[in-house]
This record gives structure tokens, C-alpha cells and sequence, in this order.
């Protein structure tokens, strides 16, 4: 369920990481480093041949037959004859004997066995149905058509059949079968059917993945999941879809206003079901009009580049100018597919950006951490590992970009053991996984509807590609990444006008403040913040609350280094947004020396200065497993970099050399026996692996 994925009172210390060296010793600097040979060697076929990953028995335990009666508003597909459904348990909580509990959304009631949320949620309901309709298509299994048709047909009960708001859907449901149509907590829009939303997004999703499925096999039911579609459509055509064109303004950046609930993120989920839809149903100008307007606007949302944050992601919500979070991260595989359905070539230049730009970076930074807001820090949970994969193999098809599917399979590694925990979160002889991995590397051990969803659909797109499956079943440990670090404007000096301050909340209703506290400089003040020396030059980003109104602008400097300068204020109109201002990392004019070690601010007006993103020039994330070591080199600059690595005798250097695009490069040579030179694109990134010869 959205926002409810990493519960803390069931955080468990994970088993420690044991210490690797192989991949550390292959560093993004310019001094030559000796490498170990791999731990282990692949053996031919014996990765290919593996089992299918995917195992819906814990998916299976956690649904429910659900009672449905006729009741006003709602109703579904053969209600007389079939008087009863399937729906997921929104969470699993797991025992101290090692099994697990189904629980429900919010506190129990025990007097009426109720919950204060529901037992089941419409979010789940449809990507459950999506799960089980990818499966059935994949391997043509019985089980899994019976439960996609099932669980489809509750999601339809959920969805308002009439009146007003016909074509929302409520979000909560019991165990016996009654609506929850207000839940506690109060969530929006209240009740659940009387706006637009993210399950009305996911319901369109699953509808339109469920027509398709179904035409051919059951045509009486794909109709009617056709008329439920163009309801939906209906509802939201008369709220988002019919602001199509109009632009609205957040902290002075014009953004697309006709977005599902202003998001990006719900936007793309609904147009993987509409794209799916549309293939089969080319000629429903419906489906095709919202379709267009829905992915314009997801795409709309692209920001940044290799060398601007947030790195070419498309952000999530039209109420941020600095927040990434990917809760319904779908944007790059929904553009891309899309763009391919339209035959709008114009569009995949969005999901190119987040996949080859923002995704490396990501990883690089520590991993498939969910939020950016705008520092990272937030638990990393399937929801956003899937997010990633799903764009990368997507957008790699569309764009004929091959170097994705590296970045791919160094992002399913996750699952296997290549995480903070150094543990695998997700088991395949069982189809559980984990609910999160903390930053500091605890484990929720729990496993819900939603991480089991989302590891699923990530467990069907490596069986559907077995090349990519062997990449990833080959990594199972992160050894090192070194990439965008953060340091805090309050570890330093303040001279003249300026003192540290701590708001109330960190959060400022559009983002966070790093470590709940910032740096106000008066004019003539300044901040002296020591950074850690570097064998490279690094891009260094200011986190200033920029004001509304021109205040003035910060210098910064290194030494006797002009960095360049950032604005006090200046942000323009607050628009829609929550908050005046936007706390935002800029880009200087200059790179930061290897050599330095601190970082002076001095201001001529009133700041505000949270901290400095740091960025390397050239960014890696190390991983081994049973395919051996490899590293992802990351590029932010604006030319091509060199690295030099020592080989150990008996190894070679394969290295694959792809631009900001994720596009194949040429490089001075793939292999090289003693002495490798690994060349990384301007913008782009580079795979090295270690060869036994």
C-alpha cells in the first residue's frame, strides 16, 4: 500500500556484510589499482538453465475470497451467479516461527473484526490482477488466469458504478465484504471515490492490461472490462484530463495541470494500462486520446540533466520542484512503451534521461534508495527496485539502448543480496520479500501485498529475458559504490551574520532539510563546510531554500577557487505548491579541485543554505556474485574520462562503453591482459568485468 512500506516496528538487525576487496581495489580516481581475481567463475549453463524466478506462493496465501453483494453504486461482473471474489491482504506480518500473519490496513477492531482502514485496498487488488494476467499471458497457466479474472472482478466491485462519481474508486474494502468509503487515518480525497486518485491510476492500469488479456479468451468479459475502462475514463476526463493542455505554476516553473491527483507517478501507472490496451485497440479514440494526453505529461515531468539535479528524472509530483520519490516510479518504462505504441519518438526522450542519466547516478549513490526529497536517505524497498528495472528494460527496447539492461541487471542484483543488508530480499522457493531495507541496512522482515507484487513483476521481466536473468542471478553482492555524497551546511564554520537553525519539522511541505537543520547567512556572513579530498574533481551542488523574491546570491569558493555562485531568491511564483520557495541543489560553473577540503560560502543577502550535494566526476558502483566482479563506472562530465586499472595474470578486462543514452561506444579495446584503460563517454557509463582468459 502507497506510503506504507517500511514499518519500524518490525525492523531486525540484518547479518553483517562480510568484507570484500576484489571490486574496491577498481576505484573511480586516476591512480592505476591492482584488481583481485573473481571469487568465482560462471559456469557455462549453469545460471541459464535455472529455475523460473517467479513463485506466486506467498501471493497465493495472502488472497482472500471476499463476499460481495449488490449495493448501490457497486456491483461486478456476474454478481448473481458469482457472489463472491479475490482480493490480497494489504500486509503480512511475519512470526517468530517464521511463518506469516495477514493483517489489514490501520488498528483491529475485535468487537466488529474490523479495521480502521480495511482488510483489502484497491491499489493492491489491481496490481495483484496484473501479476496474475502477466503470469497466465507468460506461461499460459490456469491458476493464474482464474485469479487475474477473480481478482479483476473485485477491483470492479470497488470501482463507483454510478452517480457522480462514477468511474472513481474506493480504496478500502473488509474482510466481509463491506466498503470502507473514509478510512482512519483520514486519507485523500475523502471518501475515497469522490476525486480522482492513485487507485483510480492503478484500476485503469489493471483494466487495460485485463482487456487485452482477455479479448480473445473471453470476449463477454473483456467487454465489460472495457465499458469499466471507458468509465474510468469518463471520471477522469471530467476532472484531470479535461485541464489537457493548461499549464500551472510551481515555484515558478510552468508544469503540466491536467496529471491524475498531480502526479506523475499515477499518471504512469495508468498509462501501462492504456498502452496495453491500445495495442489491441488501436482505433478507441478514447483509450488513444487519453493515452497521448496522459503520457505529454508524465514526459512533462522530465528535469535535469547528467550534470543538473535531479539528473534527468522525471519527478513524481507537480507540486515539487525537488522531490524524487518512486512510490508508482513508473514514468520511464510508461513513456517508453507508450512512445513506442504512439509512434511518438519525441516523447522517449524523457524515459531515455531517467533510465541512462538518473538511474546510474541513483545507483551509484548508494543504491535504489525510494525518495530523493531532494538529499538521499530514504529505505529502499521492491516497489522502487521494480520501478527501475522496469524502465530500464523497457526504455532499452524502445530506444535500442543495450547498455540499459547492464544497468539492469545490476539493479535486480538487489534482490539476490546486492543491498545494504547483504542479505537477498526476495526468496524464490517461497515468492516472499523482505518489506524494506532501512539506510543503515536493518531489514523488515515482513512481507506484504505490495513488495510481494512488485518483486514479482520484477521476477517475470528477468524470466522473460534470460540473458538478463543470468546477468542478475550472477550478482549478489554490492561491494562499494562511490558516488553523490552529502555534506552538511551545519558541519561548518559560520563567520559574521549567520547561525545554525532547526524548524520545527524538516519537512518545508514540498521537501526536506537535510538532517532537520540549515545555516542562515545575513549579508557579509559566511559558512567554511570541510569536505573530504577526492583523487578526482567533483561537481558540487549547493542546497539553498531559495527564496521567492530576489535576495542577493551566495559566492562560493575552494581556496583561491571561484566555484561560482547561487541565488538567495528569485524562485518566482509559488504557484501550487505548499510551500513559498523551493529547497533546491544548484549547479556551479566549476568543479571542485581533487585536493580540497572545504568549501566557503559568503553571502551579499539573507540565505538560507542547507548543505552540498557532492557529485565525482566519475561515479562506480563494485558488485561480485557467482558471474565474478564488475564495475559501473557513472560519468557527470561534459568529456570523455580515462581510468587505469591492473589486471591480475590470467584475467582480462571486458569493458562496455555506452553514451548518455545507454547506446554502444566505441572504445580503444574491449580486452586488455595486464594493464586495462577503462574509457567512460561524456554523460555516459561504462561496464567492466574481470575475465577468466
Amino acid at each position: 500500500m502507497t506510503y506504507k512500506d517500511v514499518r519500524s516496528r518490525s525492523l531486525t538487525r540484518p547479518v553483517a556484510l562480510v568484507a570484500a576487496v576484489s571490486m574496491l581495489l577498481l576505484g573511480a580516481g586516476t591512480a592505476t589499482a591492482a584488481l583481485a581475481a573473481p571469487v568465482a567463475s560462471v559456469v557455462p549453463g549453469a545460471v541459464q538453465s535455472a529455475p523460473a524466478l517467479t513463485n506466486l506462493n506467498h501471493l497465493n496465501f495472502l488472497l482472500d475470497t471476499v463476499p460481495l453483494a449488490e449495493a448501490p453504486g457497486h456491483t461486478t461482473y456476474q454478481l448473481d451467479t458469482r457472489p463472491t471474489a479475490q482480493a490480497p491482504w494489504t500486509y503480512a506480518d511475519k512470526k517468530p516461527d517464521g511463518s506469516y500473519g495477514r493483517v489489514g490496513g490501520g488498528s483491529l477492531d475485535p468487537a466488529t473484526g474490523y479495521w480502521s482502514q480495511g482488510a483489502y485496498n484497491a491499489d493492491d487488488i489491481a496490481r495483484t490482477a496484473v501479476v496474475y494476467l502477466r503470469h497466465w499471458q507468460q506461461t499460459g497457466d490456469a491458476g493464474s488466469r482464474e485469479h487475474a479474472f477473480e481478482t479483476l472482478r473485485s477491483l470492479t466491485y470497488l470501482q463507483t458504478a454510478s452517480g457522480p462519481n462514477a468511474g472513481n474508486v474506493i480504496l478500502w474494502q473488509q474482510a466481509d465484504g463491506t466498503l470502507t468509503p473514509s478510512a482512519t487515518p483520514k486519507e485523500l480525497p475523502d471518501p475515497s471515490d469522490s476525486a480522482e486518485s492513485y487507485w483510480v491510476a492503478r484500476t485503469v492500469w489493471a483494466l487495460g492490461e485485463g482487456y487485452a488479456a482477455f479479448k480473445d479468451a473471453d470476449p463477454d468479459f473483456a467487454a465489460f472490462l472495457q465499458d469499466r475502462l471507458h468509465l474510468s475514463l469518463d471520471a477522469l476526463n471530467r476532472q484531470s484530463l479535461g485541464k489537457y493542455g493548461t499549464f500551472d505554476v510551481a515555484d515558478g516553473v510552468q508544469v503540466p495541470a491536467w496529471l491524475i491527483a498531480g502526479g506523475a507517478d499515477a499518471s504512469a501507472e495508468a498509462v501501462l494500462g492504456l498502452a496495453a490496451y491500445s495495442q489491441v485497440e488501436p482505433g478507441d479514440d478514447l483509450a488513444t486520446t487519453a493515452l497521448t494526453q496522459l503520457t505529454e505529461g508524465v514526459a512533462g515531468m522530465s528535469s535535469g540533466s547528467v550534470n543538473q539535479w535531479p539528473y534527468g528524472a522525471m519527478l513524481p509530483w507537480n507540486k515539487s520542484q525537488t522531490l524524487w520519490h518512486a512510490w508508482g516510479g513508473m514514468a520511464p518504462a510508461a513513456v517508453a512503451t507508450a512512445a513506442d505504441v504512439l509512434g511518438r519518438s519525441d516523447l522517449l526522450t524523457a524515459a531515455i534521461k531517467d533510465a541512462a542519466q538518473f538511474t546510474p547516478q541513483l545507483l551509484a549513490a548508494g543504491g535504489p534508495d525510494n525518495a530523493w526529497t531532494p538529499t538521499p536517505g530514504e529505505a529502499q524497498i521492491a516497489y522502487g527496485v521494480d520501478s527501475r528495472l522496469q524502465g530500464l528494460v523497457a526504455t532499452a527496447k524502445a530506444a535500442k539502448a543495450p547498455g540499459l539492461l547492464d544497468v539492469a541487471a545490476i539493479t535486480a542484483g538487489w534482490y539476490f543480496g546486492a543491498n545494504r543488508s547483504g542479505a537477498p530480499a526476495y526468496d524464490p522457493t517461497t515468492g516472499t520479500t523482505v518489506d524494506g531495507i532501512e539506510y543503515d541496512g536493518r531489514v523488515n522482515h515482513n512481507s506484504g501485498a505490495e513488495s510481494t507484487i512488485h518483486a514479482l513483476l520484477s521476477m517475470l521481466v528477468l524470466d522473460a529475458n534470460p540473458a538478463l536473468k543470468t546477468k542478475a542471478l550472477g550478482i549478489d553482492e554490492t561491494v562499494a559504490t562511490k558516488g553523490l555524497s552529502v555534506v552538511e551546511a551545519e558541519s561548518g564554520a559560520v563567520s559574521g551574520a549567520g547561525s545554525v537553525v532547526t524548524p520545527p519539522s524538516a519537512w518545508t511541505g514540498e521537501a526536506n532539510w537535510s538532517k532537520g537543520a540549515y545555516v542562515a547567512l545575513g549579508a557579509g556572513g559566511s559558512v567554511s563546510i570541510p569536505v573530504p579530498a577526492a583523487d578526482q574533481a567533483r561537481n558540487v551542488y549547493p542546497i539553498v531554500n531559495q527564496a521567492v523574491a530576489p535576495a542577493g546570491a551566495t559566492r562560493w569558493a575552494a581556496g583561491t577557487t571561484a566555484l561560482g555562485s547561487t541565488p538567495n531568491g528569485g524562485a518566482g511564483d509559488q504557484g501550487i505548491t505548499d510551500a513559498p520557495g523551493k529547497l533546491f541543489p544548484f549547479a556551479l560553473g566549476r568543479t571542485l579541485p581533487a585536493g580540497a577540503t572545504s568549501v566557503v560560502g559568503t553571502s551579499n543577502g539573507d540565505a538560507s543554505l542547507d548543505a552540498l550535494l557532492i557529485q565525482p566526476l566519475v561515479s562506480t558502483v563494485s558488485v561480485s556474485g557467482p558471474a565474478g566482479d564488475s564495475t559501473l563506472y557513472v560519468s557527470a562530465a561534459t568529456v570523455s574520462s580515462l581510468r587505469t586499472v591492473v589486471v591480475p595474470k590470467g584475467y582480462k578486462l571486458v569493458q562496455r562503453a555506452y553514451d548518455s543514452s545507454g547506446r554502444l561506444v566505441p572504445t580503444r579495446g574491449d580486452t586488455i591482459t595486464s594493464a586495462g584503460r577503462v574509457t567512460i563517454a561524456a554523460g555516459g557509463f561504462t561496464v567492466a568485468t574481470l575475465v577468466r582468459k
